[in-house]
């Protein structure tokens, strides 16, 4: 195992022991009753100074159009939460899932839009290749995990939206504005690692 393994191993399971502290939630979900499971995978790069590999989604997609994501999706019939982030991220990013050392997962979050998604946490190898897939990847990016996951530089914004203001967290690193459902995800990510400690 890899000191990056190790330390992210203990720091979930640490953070995990106890209950949750101000864990990001969509207050729209309490008018859902059902939700689709998906999959994000948080893939953390074996490097001295380690990041996080993130995209962002074609302009023409329906689905969140030019939104940074994690690599992820809703479940196919069979599959556990790991099983789909592994997929979804080698047939967007072309990620080989043998190169994926999973470490675990984390919080699940659901979404105004009916997902219930879980984030698959694992460690990518230094030399990874990403080859991404022109249809559901605009382009792609590694941000420091010392920067993602710093509560500094995670912001509560407002925008107004649906007839009422919706407040969301915002991370913005060099043009890469991260934020909505990704930013939740790392925000509460961020509270069970305590990644700075």
């Amino acid at each position: 195992m890899s000191a990056l393994f190790d330390r992210l191993s203990r720091k979930l399971e640490q953070g995990h022991a106890a209950a949750p502290r101000d864990m990001w939630l969509d207050p729209r979900i309490n008018a859902i009753d059902e939700f689709t499971p998906a999959s994000v995978l948080i893939g953390v790069t074996e490097r001295e100074e380690p990041g996080f590999i993130l995209l962002h989604r074609p302009s023409n997609m329906r689905a969140h159009p030019g939104q940074v994501a994690f690599p992820g999706g809703k479940r196919d019939p069979g599959e556990d939460a790991v099983e789909a982030a592994l997929r979804e991220a080698h047939e967007e990013l072309g990620i080989i899932p043998d190169t994926v050392r999973v470490i675990g997962t984390s919080d699940l979050y659901r979404t105004g839009s009916g997902y219930e998604i879980t984030p698959v946490l694992g460690i990518l190898p230094p030399d990874i290749e990403i080859h991404p897939n022109p249809a559901e990847v605009a382009q792609w990016f590694e941000a420091p995990a010392d920067f993602v996951l710093n509560p500094v530089n995670q912001h509560v914004k407002a925008i107004e939206f649906d007839g009422g203001t919706h407040n969301f967290i915002e991370i913005m690193w060099r043009e890469h504005r991260i934020w909505g459902v990704t930013g939740a995800i790392v925000h509460n990510l961020t509270k069970r690692l305590n990644w700075h400690d």
